[in-house]
């Protein structure tokens, strides 16, 4: 996935983000090995100690864990990284419910429209 960062928030928050997304999409396996430091920083466009923070903060938060000399791994806890990705889904859900009754709809509506939406992915689905 690309790395979209920009100046609105601190960039090592950022690269959390993109790390925790990539964990919890499957992008990263539970026990993959991550790529080096230097190699992350280079693949995002960004100081190595930026990315160390980012990866730090990663390891205290237990997602990614250190083995002295064989580098940085994603977690083996399947139930941390579904809990973070269903944490993850509430937030995203809320900001759209905010958003939508923002624009003046009611719960009814929004419904409506969800559903509306859902029966045409599934067609199109259909249809690859």
């Amino acid at each position: 996935m690309p790395w979209n960062l920009n100046s609105d928030r601190p960039i090592f928050l950022q690269i959390i983000d993109k790390i925790q997304m990539d964990i919890i999409s499957g992008y990263y396996q539970p026990g993959d090995k991550l790529p080096s430091v230097r190699e992350l920083a280079q693949e995002a466009s960004v100081n190595p100690n930026t990315m160390q923070k980012a990866l730090s903060e990663l390891e205290r938060t237990g997602l990614v864990y250190s083995q002295r000399t064989s580098g940085r791994f994603i977690t083996e806890d399947t139930d941390m990284i579904h809990t973070l990705k269903e944490q993850r889904a509430q937030e995203i859900s809320l900001r759209f419910l905010e958003n939508m009754r923002s624009l003046g709809f009611q719960k009814e509506e929004i419904l409506a429209l969800l559903r509306q939406i859902l029966e045409q992915d599934t067609a199109k689905e259909r249809t690859i």
